[in-house]
């Protein structure tokens, strides 16, 4: 018996719900960093005869890229947390206030998933005795420790993430010929996304095929929309 807990523990334990806070961010940041440095390199290398001002251009795109897309991330989730702050506050003063309304609110939540109306104001009473504002944060403002969100900890995944998929295009810019370069980045840009699509589609249980074809497509689009412009303008930089 003792084990069969154990088991349904480390089932719940291992649901994909769990790693979508670092798993958004880092597929966000991995994705943006081989897309947005492979778009800059390959629109400059449209425009240019010599391989230094497209290196310059990765590697500016790469930090700046990174930096932002940390601070960026950092601001969007701080700004999440300081509703849920709000929210919570909030409902500390109407539990104080108005005890009895909070606690039907609370038997009505549990009676619209499905108990039935005596059941539900019983569960509602137990968990209200046992922890009145986690009840509700939980379950009338749906915050939990799944969902709750964390500003550092994603604001660390998106930079580095960044700068891991920045990389990639980067070390092209550096070690492949200059006469091909805008073929081999959008080839090697499109292949560090189809194997980043891959990693993310597995961990997070979705389908692979879906990912793939978003990727190629959404891919193309941005590299070949930067390629054009590097060619219309094409002033030989350098």
């Amino acid at each position: 018996m003792t084990e069969k807990i154990e088991e349904l523990e480390n089932y719940l334990d291992n649901h994909y719900i769990h790693r979508s806070n670092w798993l958004r961010a880092a597929v966000l940041g991995a994705n943006d960093g081989i897309l947005s440095t492979a778009s800059i390199a390959i629109g400059v290398a449209a425009a240019s005869d010599l391989r230094e001002p497209v290196i310059l251009a990765t590697l500016a795109g790469l930090v700046a890229g990174a930096l932002s897309m940390a601070a960026g991330e950092y601001v969007s989730v701080s700004s999440q947390t300081d509703v849920e702050k709000a929210d919570i506050e909030r409902e500390k003063i109407e539990l104080k206030e108005m005890p009895k309304l909070e606690l039907q609110r609370l038997a009505e939540i549990y009676e619209k998933r499905g108990l039935k109306k005596d059941t539900a104001l019983t569960v509602a009473k137990e968990l209200t005795e046992h922890d009145a504002l986690g009840a509700h944060i939980r379950d009338e403002l749906g915050i939990n420790e799944i969902s709750q969100a964390k500003p550092i900890q994603a604001a660390i995944a998106s930079g580095a993430a960044f700068t891991v998929g920045g990389l990639l295009p980067f070390f092209v810019t550096l070690f492949l010929p200059l006469e091909s370069m805008e073929y081999s980045l959008y080839g090697f840009a499109l292949f560090f996304l189809i194997v980043l699509g891959v990693l993310a589609a597995k961990t997070g249980g979705s389908s692979v095929t879906k990912a793939i074809i978003r990727i190629v497509f959404w891919g193309t689009v941005a590299m070949g929309l930067t390629a054009l412009v590097g060619y219309l303008f094409n002033v030989n930089i350098g």
